[in-house]
């Protein structure tokens, strides 16, 4: 059975939504990538168009493998998760039929991803705390802010540390430069003893 992969990376600073309809063949094998912070609510919502004989998988992972979401025989859903660590997510769908390639045909996937602000429920959280609708788009703004503010002040870290990771670059091929030259200043100064006791040696100079 005949696998082959297509890897699609988004890379992401700010809060995100996203929508991707694309064609799963069968027995082949689709991801999509996307990097996202950490302590962010991701939702999304799948549909897969019906395939008699095709079944399709559903998979998220970290970069380590961790096991987010799972859902065999996916065909139509909705899935959540929050991420403990800024990483790299990916989601993969599968598709498997016994008839083999070329006697089936593609399936259409329609996928919405939604994170941060974007993934909240604001309904939601105006009927639980009774807000007025001034007060949700208020608390709406005050997350996106906040959300735009951890961003710079991971970009400024990311900053520093690549500042720090250039000076102690810089600092070692600058010890590496004066060891260098230290050693070549060494080996002149042995050849010319070296030249010299031989010369002396064979009586070609005194």
């Amino acid at each position: 059975m005949s696998r082959l992969f297509l890897l699609l990376t988004f890379p992401v600073l700010f809060d995100f939504t996203f929508s991707i309809t694309f064609y799963l063949p069968v027995n082949l094998r689709k991801c999509l990538r996307e990097e996202i912070h950490k302590d962010v609510l991701v939702t999304g919502e799948y549909e897969v168009s019906e395939q008699p004989n095709a079944k399709n998988n559903l998979k998220i992972t970290d970069s380590s493998g961790h096991i987010l979401y799972s859902k065999e025989d996916a065909s139509k859903g909705k899935f959540a998760f929050t991420t403990e660590d800024y990483d790299m997510f990916e989601v993969c769908f599968e598709s498997k039929s016994p008839l083999g390639t070329g006697r089936v045909t593609d399936q259409l996937v329609n996928l919405d991803m939604k994170h941060g602000v974007e993934a909240k429920n604001y309904e939601e959280i105006a009927k639980v705390e009774k807000l007025k609708p001034l007060e949700v788009e208020l608390r709406r703004l005050e997350d996106l802010s906040e959300s735009i503010v951890n961003d710079f002040a991971y970009m400024k870290k990311r900053e520093e540390e690549m500042r720090d990771t250039n000076e102690s670059t810089n600092i070692r091929v600058l010890y590496f430069s004066i060891f260098s030259m230290c050693c070549l200043i060494g080996l002149a100064t042995w050849q010319v003893f070296y030249l010299r006791r031989f010369f002396k040696a064979k009586k070609l100079i005194e």
